[in-house]
């Protein structure tokens, strides 16, 4: 990321200008002694928010899990479900 001064403005603002991609739109912002942090915070869709539940932990780590292999996961023949014949 490249590296910019910024000054504040008379309200004691300052404006980021765009350094790199856009992240998030939400920003979780504190400071740690003198430094001020910016972290992204990623939303979550409203039909996904149930696995982020913590009753789903289970469920979020077999996802995970299943992402580390390359995200494929077996789920055996369907052949006895098909009407053509199969070998």
């Amino acid at each position: 990321m490249k590296e910019q001064i910024v000054k504040l403005d008379t309200k004691n603002r300052v404006t980021l200008t765009k350094v790199t991609k856009k992240l998030s739109n939400l920003y979780r912002a504190y400071t740690k002694g003198d430094t001020i942090i910016l972290e992204p915070i990623r939303e979550v869709s409203k039909e996904e928010e149930w696995l982020f539940d913590p009753k789903n932990k289970h469920i979020l780590d077999r996802v995970k899990k299943s992402i580390q292999k390359g995200g494929k996961y077996d789920l055996g023949s369907f052949a006895e479900y098909s009407e053509e014949d199969v070998e």
